[in-house]
This record gives structure tokens, sequence and C-alpha cells, in this order.
């Protein structure tokens, strides 16, 4: 077809939709911002970032694994929230080799993986949120209210808190099988991004996403750890543990590590839902909405590196698992059994705190 037939067909297109209703036309130049500089930075960074990722999860979380099949029990309210987040972790983990791939060339698995993929990623991610937050919950419980959780904290409890997690996750991460297709780019070729609606209700359903993950993924579970370790600080300030030092320590590590890898991230999320309900209109438009971009490539990968590796940060600060880990080590590893200290002294401490840390 030649240039002017197409130009011909346009015509009579555009004679054909004159039923326009002409006092919703804006005669203004929309400004749009070129990204070419971004998702070149993303293209080479996000990458390389997320199969470091995949490694260090499968690595981390697999021998997590490998310890509580080994030497523990799935009779303990710790160790059934342990087991959900390694899979949560795990699951999360799964869809970063989709991504890095993506990101590298274009969308390459179909549009069935594209709706699976992007589930299990937010399913992952939601899910290690909530698992962190509960097993900080049920520490509380165990230390600041220990005679009446002694009746509570039973096997049933943990699996019934292990379901609704999952349920809410899940439930958070429709949205992504709804929305989730693949199309055609000119530019990028195939992708895997959310689509088939108006541009205002995609808007509207983003805004849903940022404020969901700033206000139920973020603040809540950020005051529900501080809480829990702040009573659970002073809990152990009243007593004469022999280890009251270390805990405190372990404790202000654990909230200063959640805070500092969660809050740039979150802040990025909320500038961005405030972009998007008040779209500025200068020159320096472009510049911001860069910046926005660059901040959430570099703090969203801060943020899922904590996901990662957070089964091991909770595990192995304790020395039941540091006993654990040794054990296995000196079994695969023979030679360096004899520089290793495997007393069998017991893991149990003067506290409960303790034997938790």
């Amino acid at each position: 077809m030649s240039d002017e037939d197409q130009y011909l067909l346009f015509k009579d297109f555009l004679y054909e939709a004159n039923t326009t209703d002409l006092s919703y036309v804006v005669s203004e130049i929309v400004k749009l911002c070129a990204k070419k500089a971004v998702n070149q930075f993303g293209a080479r960074f996000i990458p390389a970032f997320y199969f470091a990722n995949f490694l260090l999860s499968y690595l981390g979380n697999g021998l997590v694994l490998l310890i509580i099949y080994k030497y523990e029990k799935l009779c303990t309210v710790t160790n059934i929230f342990l087991l959900n987040l390694v899979l949560s972790n795990l699951l999360f983990a799964g869809s970063l080799p989709f991504w890095a791939t993506y990101h590298l060339s274009e969308w390459i698995f179909g549009m069935a993986l594209c709706k699976l993929v992007s589930s299990a990623y937010f399913i992952g991610f939601y899910s290690s949120i909530l698992f962190l937050t509960l097993m900080t919950f049920d520490r509380y419980l165990a230390v600041v209210h220990a005679v009446a959780a002694t009746k509570s904290r039973k096997k049933a409890y943990a699996i019934i808190a292990s379901v609704v997690v999952w349920c809410v996750s899940i439930v958070a991460s429709l949205k992504e099988l709804v929305l989730q297709n693949v199309g055609q780019n000119q530019l990028n070729g195939l992708t895997c991004e959310e689509s088939g609606y108006s541009t205002i209700t995609m808007e509207r359903w983003r805004l849903v996403s940022y404020y969901q993950q700033f206000l139920v993924f973020f603040l809540l579970p950020l005051f529900m750890v501080m809480y829990c370790y702040i009573s659970i600080t002073v809990r152990i300030l009243s007593t004469r543990m022999k280890e009251k030092c270390r805990a405190i320590k372990l404790i202000f590590v654990i909230i200063f590590t959640f805070f500092i890898c969660w809050t740039p991230y979150n802040i990025v999320i909320l500038l961005r839902a405030i972009q998007i309900s008040r779209p500025s209109e200068g020159d320096d438009h472009c510049s911001f909405e860069d910046s926005l971009d660059y901040a959430l490539y570099v703090t969203r990968n801060i943020a899922y590196l904590y996901c990662c590796i957070s089964p091991m940060f909770y595990t192995f600060l304790g020395k039941k698992f540091q006993s654990h880990f040794r054990k296995l080590i000196a079994k695969k590893i023979p030679c360096l059994k004899r520089h290793m200290s495997l007393s069998s002294q017991s893991t149990k401490s003067t506290s409960r705190t303790a034997h938790e840390y």
C-alpha cells in the first residue's frame, strides 16, 4: 500500500469518526519526556542486580531450608513462620530471572507467563513483608506475654496465621493477574505491562498500588516492628538476663536494617503517587520524573535484596541456627571440624529472649 493510499484511508477514518464531542478536545501541547537515558540505565543495572538477588536468595534460603529439614521440626510456631518466609522469598526470587531477561531484550515468554510471573513476583514480595512482621509479633508475644502466649502459640495458630498472610498477599496481587498483558512496542519489542484499559483507569489502579504498598506493606509493618521490638527491649531491660546487651544490640540492628532498606523505596513510591495525583507541567517536570525513575531502580533493588537475605538475617543471628550451621559445615567439610567448636552445650539460655536471638 502506497503512502497516498494510507493517507486516504486515514482521512476516511477521520470523517467516519466525526461524532466526537468537541467540548472534550483540548488544543494544548502535551510534553512527552524522553526516557532513553533512564531505560539504558535500567537495562544495564537491573539484569545484573536481579540475577545477583536470585543467586543470593536461592543459596541463602536454600541453606535455611536445609537446616530446617535436617535439624528442626515443624511443630513450633517459629519454624512454621520461618518456613513460610523462606517459601515466599523463593517464590519472589524465582520471578527475577524472567524480569532480568525482559530488561535485557523483550518479553519472550508469552501471555500466560506474563500474568503468572507478575503475580508470583508480587505475591512473594508482599507475603515476605507480612511474614517478617508476623515473626516479629510472635517474638513479642513469646517475650512480653510469655505466660498468656503459652496457651495461644500453638501449631494451629501458626497455620491459620500463615494461611491469612498468603490470602492477603494473593488478593493484593490480583491486579497483576488481570491487568498484565503482552503488547507490541516499536522501540522495545514485546512488552509485559499493565494495559487494556484507558489511561485514566490505569493511573487510578497505579495509585491504588502505590498507596497500598506504602500504607499496608510499609507503614503498618514498620509501626508493628518498632512497637514490638521496643516492648521486647523494655522487657529485657527489666530482667537480669546475662546476655542483655547482646540481645538489645541485635534488636537495634534488626530495626535499623529494616528501616534503612525499606524507607527510601517507599518514599519514592509515595512521591510517584503524588506525581500522578498532581502532575506538574513546568520545565523541570521531565528532570524530576527521570530522577524518580533512577531512584526507584536503586531503592527498589535494595528493598528486594533485604527480602532475599532476611531468613539468613533472622536465623543466623540466633545461637541455635549458628550451631546447626557449624554442624552442617563440619559434616560436609570434615577438615574444618577441628577448627570449629561443636560442644554439646545446650542452646537453651537463661531466658526465652536469648534463645530467640
